[in-house]
């Protein structure tokens, strides 16, 4: 498109190649919105199958939890009260679940949802405009 400005003959005005910039700057940021839109929808598809990954491992694992939790407070409260050997066994997974979540949240913020490549076409695409609004 700005290739094509730069090819043509000198015998337009002023006003029509600033009228033939604008409309190429308004398919440039058109374009622009519909890749960053497109990048952003690819992240965030990725973000959100990694969290029902997330969601259903800790789905299918509870069950198995659960019962492994009863069978540790029913053995240690052979020694102990069973009450104290409830308690002692809560603790010990709330600590645990406390770190999983803790590791869960800090990989999710480890996404980067600026869309760079977009960034990037921008920044060169507005050198491109300037020079060549400087040409003319």
């Amino acid at each position: 498109m700005i290739h094509d400005l730069q090819h043509r003959t000198d015998d337009r005005s002023l006003g029509d190649l600033f009228s033939d910039l604008t409309r190429e700057m308004k398919t440039l940021v058109r374009q622009e919105v519909d890749l960053a839109k497109t990048e952003m929808s690819g992240k965030l598809s990725r973000m959100g199958k990694n969290a029902g990954m997330i969601a259903a491992g800790g789905a299918i694992v509870y069950g198995g939890v659960l019962t492994i939790i009863a069978g540790i407070v029913f053995l240690i409260g052979l020694a102990i009260p069973l009450w104290a050997s409830a308690l002692i066994v809560g603790a010990l997974v709330t600590l645990g679940g406390a770190y999983l979540a803790k590791t869960g949240l800090d990989a999710l913020k480890e996404v980067d949802l600026v869309p760079r490549e977009t960034i990037e076409t921008l920044k060169e695409e507005q050198g491109a405009v300037n020079t060549l609004r400087r040409a003319a």
